[in-house]
């Protein structure tokens, strides 16, 4: 019995994408390859996962009983493949859809935090490490509009005291810690990834208490898929 030609091809992109989408999250995580590039080869997965999908149902109909060609079971390896890799990019895209595609986050955005330590480091050489401005401003009201100043009925210095431990039990990389100034700097880097973000912390005296601002900016992407805010979000929960 002669074998389906499309059978065959469907099958080994079926295993590459497998490979590639189930793969590259393993390998970053585990420090094999870049973040970057394992992110990239990932997405040539989500695609060929696509691709998959619709080979496997040609050669489903290719090898049916009465062609007389045999890789049906290739055919069926790859629909099931490419819809499983397909309905889980589905679900995800539908997940954060409706997120805007920002990558920098503050809750204070007419003077937002600055980096200082991070503007320096050779990771971020040559970037622009100020806020982009309004546009930005103007989708972040959109998308998280509950996003805000965190207030603590605290001194400025014992605030500053809260935010810092409540950083490092996240296991956020402190890089800088000004209490005279009430400055923090840190990043934290993504689990699967591994991408790095930098993260900009400011306290300051409001009438007897405190407050806090936070700006989460993340280095590489147009857009975060909500993790900035999602970071912000935390810092605010440990402390409120």
């Amino acid at each position: 019995m002669h074998t389906s030609l499309i059978a065959r091809i469907a099958g080994v992109i079926a295993s590459l994408a497998v490979l590639a989408f189930a793969g590259m999250p393993i390998a970053a995580r585990l420090g094999w390859l870049p973040g970057e590039l394992s992110f990239r080869v990932f997405m040539l997965g989500a695609l060929l996962g696509a691709v998959a999908l619709v080979m496997g149902v040609m050669a489903l109909w290719a090898t049916r009983r009465a062609s007389g060609r045999s890789g049906r079971g290739a055919a069926l390896f790859a629909c099931l493949a490419g819809l499983a890799i397909t309905g889980v990019v589905a679900y995800s895209a539908g997940s954060v859809a409706a997120l805007p595609v920002i990558n920098d986050i503050s809750t204070d955005l007419e003077d937002p935090p600055a980096f200082s330590a991070l503007a320096r480091v050779p990771a971020n050489a040559g970037r622009d490490m100020g806020h982009p401005g309004e546009e930005f401003a103007r989708q972040q009201r959109a998308g998280y509009p509950e996003l805000g100043p965190i207030e603590l009925d605290a001194t400025p210095a014992a605030a500053f005291e809260q935010a810092l431990a409540a950083m490092e039990s996240f296991g956020w990389e402190i890089v800088r810690a000004d209490r005279e100034r009430g400055e923090i700097e840190a990043t934290e880097t993504t689990a699967t990834f591994r991408f790095v973000d930098d993260i900009a912390v400011r306290v300051r005296g409001r009438g007897p208490g405190a407050r806090i601002d936070v700006r989460s900016k993340s280095r590489d992407g147009k857009g975060d898929l909500g993790a900035n805010a999602a970071r912000i979000r935390r810092l605010h929960d440990a402390l409120g």
